[in-house]
């Protein structure tokens, strides 16, 4: 089933499938977030917004609007 980044819980996993905001692309691949890459949302802010994810090796922190762009399947 696919998602956005955004919509996972605090210890879900899942694979990248895409990237949607072409204005992003570049910048998030830059910090690993390629189609077939697992992420683990790590932690979530208590307002929501930033979000911490494990992706290649690296803990990343996002705003909500960026995790928006990243579309994942999730088991």
């Amino acid at each position: 089933m696919e998602k956005k980044l955004s919509e996972l819980r605090v210890g879900e996993a899942a694979v990248i499938t895409s990237l949607e905001d072409q204005e992003l692309v570049l910048k998030l691949m830059e910090m690993g977030f390629l189609p077939g890459e697992e992420i683990v949302v790590e932690q979530i802010a208590p307002m929501g917004d930033p979000i911490s994810v494990m992706v290649a090796g690296y803990q990343v922190s996002l705003r909500i609007n960026e995790a928006d762009s990243v579309i994942v399947a999730t088991n």
